[in-house]
């Protein structure tokens, strides 16, 4: 059994795993099951951005202080690298470049370095860079991840 990391830690140790097969989620959407989840090959950099919905009121016994409730979230996880062909993970996420609606969608996982996942079932890929660039560059794979309904935590063992 391997302990849970602790402390500081480079970046890298985060990796970003999509489902490349057939998965089963379960009638909840709380779990899933099946699938094959494959690293994204080249990834070089990533950024997480939380969009919270907060509900503000300003009520008579407060004495002029707001009061506020977080009522939404969703996060997007913007990733950049390198096209990397026949690379399970990267060619996956590739093939979205061209698709909408429903064909968009994927279940991705982030992995953090004490082992915890973060599972979101049917997220959106937006590409936001595809194989363009100078002469002399390697071709980019730039993309959003974007939550669809809640993600799954599974804490590290």
């Amino acid at each position: 059994m391997t302990a849970k990391k602790t402390g500081v830690y480079p970046v890298y140790e985060n990796q970003f795993q999509v489902n490349t097969g057939t998965a089963a989620t379960s009638e909840d959407g709380t779990s899933i099951t099946g699938g094959t989840f494959s690293n994204i090959a080249d990834m070089e950099s990533f950024s997480v951005s939380f969009d919270n919905g907060v509900e503000e009121w300003t009520p008579f016994d407060q004495a002029g202080w707001t009061r506020r409730l977080m009522t939404s979230k969703s996060i997007t996880i913007s990733v950049s690298g390198k096209r990397n062909v026949a690379d399970a993970g990267n060619d996956f996420i590739s093939n979205k470049a061209f698709k909408n609606g429903r064909d968009a969608e994927v279940d991705i996982q982030w992995t953090f370095p004490d082992g915890t996942k973060v599972v979101f079932l049917g997220a959106v890929i937006n590409i936001t860079e595809f194989g363009a660039g100078d002469s002399t560059n390697v071709a980019p794979l730039a993309f959003d991840v974007m939550s669809n309904g809640k993600p799954i935590v599974v804490p590290a063992v």
